[in-house]
């Protein structure tokens, strides 16, 4: 297989190739090597590579099915970790100039379990100042540009993995998600992106565990190899108390079944919600293949407020609890929309953190109680196209949308309420940008809505539309 095809070739695949011994693990790895090399001085996906290890460990990979070892679920696969996760004995930075030669001695919970399903782990994607905003830019390097268009933005926090996922940079990529980080960069790349309940992955170390807000999750090509991905990393860890106590689960089995006579609910906008008009067109005419699947669907307005003021408190008070001794001692390592952040966080009182914690209560009742009445609800993921990297906010609606919570309408709602919540490309623009859906299924039905990605993936697939600057 040329090497360029075998970068683009699903997981699921190249996992039967490497078990039947038609693939070598260490081939698979020179070849996502040599396209990294290629494209990444150009989209920026990675910020540290680990060749030389990631190459050991393809060798020891090679060896296990002619010695008769029990194979895991993810082996000789190549797999990205993003740089907010500690990886022992490689670069961790957290996109921040205080860790900028950081190298942990620990694994964090994702990087232990991918390797122990056998993944080889390659090196680390970029990400902003502790994953704090939707575009992938730091202090310590380029952006990460968008494969599509090298003058928009990948979004963020996850946004290298999002660049390398679409460029065929690795098959399966770590991304994390505390007010849609995994999938906004999902969708303005054209990638599937996973968003799992909250507690199905842990989440360790986390210093802010409390807040109930941080999902870890695949970022693939496909549906199945998000699956594939879920089934190595999911299931409980002592570590993080809030992991669910649920066994392992097969997600790529799970992918099968129809969607008949599901209850469907598709909202454009919330009631609220700014939203470009093609990205309206796009997504409601993908929530309509729902009906050729099988479904019933409603057009509906939750009848939610806005969440966005209590989001932003929450969000800035905790950056300011995180962040502000650093911010203190050397504001010049810190961007400006970081430092906003920050300086706003400090000024809300104990009162208005506390009312902001009843009001996410409130919220996630009246969202449950919505819930109750559909099987899966459907949105736009984001509201408008990859916007310009070198500009702080994109304009929606002809408004423009400096504060990032008015910008991610759709993502950080299913944050607050921890369901899980999938992001599905569903076309492009008229200039040649990723569109994308966002399925959201109720409290723990994971299975489900990998289910209805996997229905509409094949009603409407994605996976053969490759970025034409890196393709």
């Amino acid at each position: 297989m040329v090497a360029t095809e075998l970068c683009f070739t699903p997981a699921t695949e190249l996992r039967e190739l490497i078990r039947r011994r038609r693939l070598s693990p260490l081939e698979l790895l020179d070849a996502v090597l040599a396209r990294v090399e290629a494209v990444d001085p150009i989209v920026h996906a990675f910020a540290t590579l680990d060749a030389d290890r990631a190459r050991a460990a393809a060798r020891a990979a090679e060896v296990a099915p002619g010695r008769g070892d029990e194979l895991g679920r993810l082996h000789g696969l190549p797999v990205s970790i993003k740089d907010l996760e500690p990886t022992a004995g490689l670069r961790t930075t957290y996109g921040s100039r205080f860790f900028e030669d950081h190298v942990p001695d620990i694994d964090g919970a994702v990087t232990g379990r991918v390797k122990a399903a056998g993944a080889i782990v390659f090196g680390k994607t970029n990400t902003p100042n502790f994953g704090h905003k939707d575009m992938c830019d730091n202090l310590l390097g380029p952006p990460t540009l968008n494969p599509w268009n090298l003058e928009r933005t990948s979004g963020a926090s996850s946004g290298g993995a999002g660049a390398a996922v679409a460029s065929g940079l690795g098959p399966l990529a770590h991304g994390s998600d505390g007010a849609g980080s995994i999938r906004i960069p999902s969708a303005l790349c054209g990638v599937f992106g996973l968003k799992p309940s909250f507690g199905r992955v842990p989440y360790w170390p986390n210093n802010d565990i409390w807040a109930a807000r941080s999902h870890n999750g695949p970022m693939t090509r496909t549906v199945r190899d998000a699956a594939l991905m879920l089934s190595a990393i999911a299931g409980p860890d002592p570590r993080d108390p809030t992991t669910l106590d649920a066994p392992p689960t097969d997600y790529v089995a799970a992918c099968d079944g129809d969607l008949k006579g599901l209850r469907v609910a598709w909202s454009a906008d919330f009631g609220y919600a700014p939203l470009e008009p093609e990205v309206r067109r796009a997504t409601e005419a993908a929530a309509r293949r729902f009906v050729e699947l099988g479904c019933e669907v409603e057009d509906v307005t939750p009848g939610w407020d806005d969440p966005a003021p209590l989001a932003r408190v929450l969000w800035y008070s905790s950056m300011a609890w995180r962040h502000g001794e650093r911010y203190a001692e050397r504001p010049e390592w810190f961007e400006r929309s970081m430092a906003e952040m920050i300086e706003a966080g400090l000024r809300y009182s104990s009162e208005e953190i506390g009312r902001a914690w009843l009001a996410r209560s409130a919220f996630y009742e009246r969202a449950e109680r919505f819930m109750r009445g559909y099987d899966l609800l459907l949105t736009p993921q984001m509201p408008c196209v990859a916007w310009r990297h070198d500009e702080p906010a994109p304009v929606v609606a002809g408004q423009p949308r400096p504060g990032i919570f008015d910008r991610l309408p759709f993502t950080f709602p299913f944050n607050l309420t921890g369901w899980p919540a999938a992001s599905v490309p569903c076309g492009l623009s008229s200039d040649g940008l990723p569109i994308a859906l966002q399925i959201v299924a109720p409290w723990h039905r994971d299975q489900l809505c990998l289910r209805a990605a996997a229905r509409f993936e094949e009603a409407q697939p994605w996976a053969q539309l490759r970025p034409p600057l890196t393709g």
